[in-house]
């Protein structure tokens, strides 16, 4: 009987597609396999490099999926004139955050491919940040944005190596790291200046928009700061900002993403349960010239999160015990017809949450 109760990932799974239907979103359906060669050539976009491979029967080698993204886009037309909006859950295969082990993951996201503009890349923030928001009341919404953070690290004349370890550093956070590289690479007091910005440059939305002028030193990263600055008035003006974080340690890798980047945290679960960008640079990897914007959710620890909560599965057990079967069956229709959910057994499961009980014995 435990399969008829919702389970917190469901619940997630359903408020989820319901949002994303009312703004376009169509749903994408895809196989589970895919050749393990677009994985192999593009294991630093994915969450982890662990495949799970196996031979099919003309001697191809195949893999689990372990990542949606790049089977839309390489099953999907290159059509960069108009706009494509779908939405997917599907199972992932890859090594659990929790667990260390291989296990099937329910991941649902959305992708907006072609000609992706301004508006396009607000409306998905929006989707982000009311996707957390659906799932916990305590939510963060952490972005940045790729092209202010390479124009700064070119602008600080930087090797390409230098550049890697800054944006190492950057993702940890790690102050001193970043002066070290600094100081390595000969930096003045003004560029070293800028590079500690980006690690110390945190917090709420409309608090750091007030602190972006200090990055203003050129032409080009002036119209990076503009570009970060629309984001931010945009969710403004669609009452979404109070769960948003400017925070330059999201930093994804600059060969698949571009412009803006961003993670979501909820209360109660230590990790990232949402990521996504901009993935222009991925578009033309794989030989595509549209643009894309996008984000999956990761529902492998949502059950433990509603358990926490107190999350209800069912506004009413009915317990019976030597009642008929239509006795039963009045109870259920009556409690339904009242716009409640209902659980019925002779015994109830351990692990079923309810608001009220009711207990049916002999007549």
């Amino acid at each position: 009987m435990d399969k008829f109760i919702l389970s917190g990932e469901e619940q997630a799974v359903f408020a989820l597609r319901s949002l994303y239907k009312k703004y376009g979103y169509a749903q994408y359906k895809m196989s589970k396999f895919e050749e393990y060669d677009l994985y192999a050539k593009n294991k630093d976009f994915l969450v982890s490099d662990n495949v799970i491979t196996f031979t099919d029967t003309d001697g191809k080698l195949l893999a689990l999926k372990p990542d949606v993204t790049l089977s839309i886009i390489k099953n999907d037309k290159d059509n960069h004139d108009s706009i494509k909006k779908v939405f997917y859950n599907e199972h992932v295969y890859r090594v659990s955050k929790g667990t260390k082990s291989f296990k099937e993951i329910m991941q649902i996201g959305l992708e907006c491919v072609g000609a992706v503009d301004d508006y396009s890349v607000i409306e998905v923030l929006y989707l982000a940040s009311q996707s957390l928001k659906e799932i916990s009341k305590e939510s963060v919404l952490d972005i940045s944005h790729l092209g202010l953070v390479k124009s700064v690290l070119d602008y600080a004349g930087l090797t390409e190596s230098a550049k890697e370890k800054v944006a190492l550093s950057l993702s940890q956070k790690n102050l001193q790291a970043v002066q070290s590289v600094a100081k390595e690479q000969g930096l003045d007091e003004k560029k070293t200046s800028l590079l500690e910005k980006l690690v110390t440059t945190y917090g709420k939305a409309e608090k750091v928009e007030k602190e972006l002028g200090a990055f203003c030193v050129s032409g080009e990263i002036e119209e990076q700061v503009k570009s970060l600055k629309v984001v931010i008035e945009s969710l403004k003006t669609l009452d979404a900002i109070d769960n948003v974080n400017v925070d330059f340690s999201v930093v994804s890798d600059m060969n698949y993403y571009n412009g803006v980047v961003f993670k979501g945290f909820v209360s109660g679960i230590p990790t990232s349960i949402l990521s996504g960008g901009q993935y222009d640079n991925l578009m033309q990897k794989m030989g595509k010239k549209s643009k894309a914007i996008g984000f999956a959710v990761y529902l492998d620890e949502i059950d433990r999160l509603y358990e926490n909560k107190g999350q209800f599965n069912v506004d009413v057990a009915v317990k019976y015990e030597g009642a008929s079967v239509d006795a039963v069956n009045k109870v259920v229709k009556e409690q339904i017809a009242k716009g409640k959910t209902v659980f019925a057994g002779k015994v109830l499961p351990e692990t079923l949450k309810y608001k009220e009980l009711v207990v049916l014995e002999g007549k």
